[in-house]
């Protein structure tokens, strides 16, 4: 029916209007809307999606904390914007500036911000708050938290951090939205206060129940799963699903730090560390394996090779051979990504349950302990088969898979 529509208009104005007339010329009608939002004369959010040719002015704004590390800061930062169309590639930062702007090819709507520094002279440590985001043409202005430290020796050593972003509302927006349902409290922490509390001290983890975190995985699976449902255009960012506040990566960073047992005083233990133990743990089965199989048969090693603990040790050693220094955490979460889009997180939740290295670094009352739990979550995960999921580019570069 649309295309029908489009067609008409089509002849109509081809025999109505000349054929340099303005209304048939599409350079013209771009510059057009261009300064019509420049003075913001009109609202036109799909701008950023269908004209994407036209280059477009951003103004990024870095913001450090204001607690520690904001003040003095030696070290180069660069930071690179994704949107759905394209990137920006990398952008320097300025010494002693917070605030750049720049000009480029339509990014479309903004999902990710890679931000980092080349940990250079005395204070290359950096408490990064957030960065803020503006099409100075829409004013579509995009905010993408971080609440992280970056620089080698603090938290979990990285000098480079993903950062999803989601579009701040307008005030008149807001004050709609919230008219038409009362506003409910956080179910539980923000994502982001959990990973702070775990580098800085562990013993001061938040303490979530098997319930919550049972709702917290069903809540992200269930947006996951909504956001295929829905019409292609309607979409929102799949990115901020997996990655964003209560995404999936959240949802089951909780799991993997239920239980988890405490460390020394001063000494901070990540989930990477854990699985990076399980991926050496499988390497040895597989060797001792091979061995016994040797003595009997040589066909069946070959089999052996393709089994899902070499996969998931493929993937872990993919993850840590990359050249990017994104960290513990963001090694993480490019591997939950990964799993999701390759459908193997119902596998590797099973491995892990029963993986030795399991019993030593959790405790009894761990939700990967608990077998009717663990086959719980296997379920919910294993409904994200029917789905194709693809992740942006920003989140898996420099992974050799």
């Amino acid at each position: 029916m649309c295309v029908c529509v489009c067609v008409c208009v089509c002849v109509c104005f081809r025999r109505l209007y000349k054929r340099y007339a303005f209304l048939r010329c599409e350079d013209e009608k771009e510059q057009f809307l261009y300064h019509l939002l420049s003075f913001t004369a009109v609202e036109y959010f799909c701008f950023t999606n269908v004209f994407t040719t036209i280059n477009v002015p951003y103004r990024v704004c870095v913001v450090p904390s204001r607690k520690l590390g904001g003040s003095m800061f030696t070290a180069n930062g660069w930071l690179c914007v994704s949107g759905e169309l394209s990137e920006t590639g990398v952008l320097q930062l300025p010494r002693n500036t917070l605030e750049i702007t720049f000009e480029c090819q339509n990014l479309g709507r903004l999902t990710t911000v890679q931000v980092g520094h080349d940990n250079a002279g005395l204070y290359a440590k950096w408490l990064l708050d957030c960065v803020i985001v503006r099409n100075d043409i829409t004013g579509h202005t995009y905010r993408f938290p971080c609440g992280r430290w970056l620089g080698r020796g603090v938290d979990d050593g990285s000098l480079e951090r993903v950062l999803v972003g989601e579009l701040l509302m307008l005030n008149s927006e807001s004050e709609e939205r919230s008219s038409r349902a009362p506003p409910t409290p956080p179910m539980q922490p923000s994502p982001g206060v959990i990973r702070r509390l775990v580098a800085i001290s562990p013993n001061s983890r938040p303490k979530l129940n098997t319930g919550q975190i049972q709702e917290g995985v069903g809540e992200a699976i269930n947006g996951i799963v909504k956001h295929f449902h829905k019409p292609e255009k309607e979409r929102g960012s799949l990115t901020l699903l997996l990655c964003g506040e209560y995404g999936l990566v959240w949802a089951l960073e909780c799991v993997f730090l239920h239980g988890f047992k405490s460390p020394r005083l001063f000494k901070s233990i990540f989930i990477w560390d854990y699985l990076e133990k399980v991926c050496v743990c499988f390497e040895q089965q597989q060797q001792q394996q091979v061995v016994v199989e040797e003595s009997v048969s040589q066909e069946s090693v070959s089999q052996e090779s393709v089994s899902r603990a070499s996969v998931f040790c493929r993937f872990v050693r993919a993850i840590n051979s990359s050249p990017r220094n994104i960290g513990k955490d963001g090694k993480f979460q490019i591997l939950i990504c990964l799993g999701a889009r390759e459908h193997l997180l119902h596998d590797w939740i099973a491995l892990l349950a029963g993986c030795p290295i399991t019993a030593q670094m959790y405790d009894d009352s761990a939700m990967l302990k608990d077998h009717w739990l663990i086959n719980s979550l296997i379920r919910v995960l294993q409904t994200l088969e029917e789905f194709n999921i693809t992740l942006e580019a920003s989140l898996v570069k420099g992974i050799g898979l």
